[in-house]
């Protein structure tokens, strides 16, 4: 959907098509059709490939189909790093079950998406571990490589995305009763917070090469930002459904120019005295997952001399209602104060240096640039380095390859491994 989307965008097929191509794999086909959900026009497209099911993919090996394929920089890094979150979301996955075989005699595991599951090991030894085969076969790769070509072909430079649909309840596929959302799916979304939002259908909204692609890819989630569109697609799903139309829709555009004269937001805040550090720490979470665009927490002084805390969240005018109730209900707090306030944003932009065989975000402001924590956080937990090596190393890298750049502008940025 999300690639059928980009084309009705606007991304010319052929010149994804001879991106794809350069990936050193069998035969494949990428058919492409106009299609209506609940009224509305989209397109459809569709990826067959050869039967590979004996062909066995590890990370290691789809690594290197990707450094053969001689991608353009932006391409082949946006593809390893959707396919670094599949292999983490695929670990952990093998990680929870494999603690729920090896739990003693008669105890209760959670199995990731399923109820708990009562079982000794001599009766029940569990599903197979999922392994990265299981997910990647040829065609996910394909549509994950099509999709960052698409990207490339329509000079995207940063991708933004609302809370991420689910279904609900139990649904068969082929001859497996599975739920929805898919385990993995729910992996794949959790490693990066992605928020999700919940439809009241039993089928599965989410796929888990989208959420690889739509949490390894964005940098932010929430209501559409400021921006002027230049093209809009839509993308249809194979099923039809009474009332929605079940379509991905793009929306590509310039980002609006910051306001030097300042841009009007609302402060909310409460005084709590009674909420524990967890109470506190999950407020400030789901803030931050409902759209706000900055929370945080003040020690202070109340009543009668005891202590207590400040909680606060800054947001857009059409955040606050909806904020101050989170924050109300969080906390258990019997009201919220706000006020109109202005903020001076200062320029910023994204580049990406390569640590330890992974991608990771670097912001870049006047006179400073700082890795993203949850890119460094990531490669942290796949190399065993230090996150606070893997941030020096980082930032290191990127200025270093400044340099070169500034000295010499036909040099490609340095790798720091």
């Amino acid at each position: 959907m999300a690639l059928a989307a980009l084309i009705d965008a606007g991304a010319d097929v052929a010149a994804i098509e001879a991106l794809v191509h350069q990936l050193p794999v069998g035969w494949w086909d990428l058919s492409i059709e106009p299609a209506q959900r609940a009224g509305l026009g989209a397109t459809n497209a569709l990826i067959m490939t050869e039967d590979d099911s004996s062909v066995i993919r590890t990370y290691a090996h789809i690594v290197g189909l990707i450094e053969q394929a001689k991608f353009p920089d932006r391409m082949r890094d946006r593809a390893m790093k959707v396919f670094a979150v599949f292999a983490e979301a695929q670990d952990h996955l093998a990680r929870d079950l494999s603690r729920a075989t090896d739990a003693p005699t008669g105890s209760t595991s959670r199995l990731p998406g399923l109820s708990a599951v009562p079982h000794s090991p001599s009766s029940f030894s569990g599903p197979p571990a999922p392994s990265f085969a299981d997910v990647c076969d040829l065609r996910s790769i394909l549509t994950i490589t099509a999709i960052c070509a698409a990207l490339e072909v329509l000079d995207i430079d940063e991708i933004e995305s609302s809370p991420v649909a689910q279904g609900t309840g139990l649904v068969m596929l082929g001859d497996i009763l599975e739920p929805t959302p898919i385990p993995l799916t729910l992996a794949l979304l959790a490693a990066r917070s992605v928020p999700v939002t919940g439809r009241d259908l039993a089928q599965h909204l989410t796929t888990p090469t989208g959420a690889a692609f739509i949490s390894a890819l964005s940098i932010r989630f929430g209501p559409m930002p400021s921006m002027t569109p230049t093209a809009i697609g839509y993308g249809a799903g194979v099923f039809s459904f009474d009332g929605m139309p079940n379509v991905v829709q793009v929306s590509i555009g310039e980002r609006a120019p910051v306001d030097r004269r300042g841009r009007r937001l609302i402060l909310i805040e409460t005084n709590v005295e009674d909420a524990t550090g967890e109470v506190l720490a999950h407020t400030i979470e789901q803030l931050m997952t409902a759209g706000a665009i900055d929370a945080w927490i003040t020690s202070g002084t109340g009543k009668r001399g005891r202590p207590m805390h400040v909680v606060s969240a800054l947001c857009n005018v059409s955040m606050a209602e909806g904020l101050g109730a989170i924050l109300m209900a969080e906390t258990g707090s019997l009201g919220v104060r706000s006020a109109a306030v202005d903020r001076w944003q200062a320029d910023r932009t994204f580049a990406e240096v390569d640590i330890e065989g992974y991608p990771v975000r670097i912001k870049v402001g006047p006179g400073r640039a700082k890795a993203e924590f949850d890119d460094a956080a990531m490669v942290a937990s796949r190399t065993g380095v230090p996150v606070r090596e893997v941030i020096a190393k980082a930032e290191t890298a990127y200025r270093r390859a400044s340099e070169v750049r500034h000295l010499h502008p036909s040099m490609r940025p340095i790798d720091d491994r």
